[in-house]
């Protein structure tokens, strides 16, 4: 469940973080707020320190936001790594004992569902918005967590 969980959060990602307007990186919807492309370092930064949990040497950094795409790209491959870990084996994951999955819920990943989220009100205020859709008709599959994911079933 936790890789599917992570799955549909790459599913997610992709759709808010492609096609952005090339100065949606800089956009902050109130003064002093988080930019848009410091969320998506932060991003790559909760995948980052979900994979240092996994590995058993949990590591924390603050990275500053890059170019937009980096920043996408890191991120992706920061998920990639992550879910490589979970679907290796165990003794390449030495910090998943009991309750560790449910703590990896809880911590890294609810809170990059939420600033994924946050991106895509961004986006509709920036002036970019996304088409909403059917996600349960979504085709999300564990282990796939790249940029690239299957079209929208039905959009709306």
């Amino acid at each position: 469940m936790l890789r599917h969980t992570l799955a549909t959060l790459a599913y997610r990602a992709a759709k808010v973080l492609r096609g952005a307007p090339a100065d949606f990186s800089a956009f902050a919807p109130i003064p002093g707020g988080r930019t848009a492309g410091q969320l998506l370092a932060h991003l790559g930064d909760l995948m980052d320190w979900a994979a240092s949990i996994v590995e058993g040497k949990q590591t924390w950094h603050d990275s500053p936001a890059q170019t937009w795409d980096a920043d996408v790209q890191r991120f992706f491959a920061a998920t990639a790594r992550f879910d490589a870990l979970l679907a290796g084996p165990r003794d390449n994951a030495p910090g998943l004992r009991e309750g560790t999955e449910e703590k990896l819920f809880q911590g890294p990943i609810a809170d990059a569902l939420t600033h994924v989220g946050q991106l895509a009100i961004m986006r509709r205020a920036a002036g970019a918005p996304i088409k909403g859709e059917n996600y349960l008709a979504a085709d999300i599959k564990a282990g796939r967590v790249g940029p690239d994911q299957t079209p929208p079933k039905r959009e709306f």
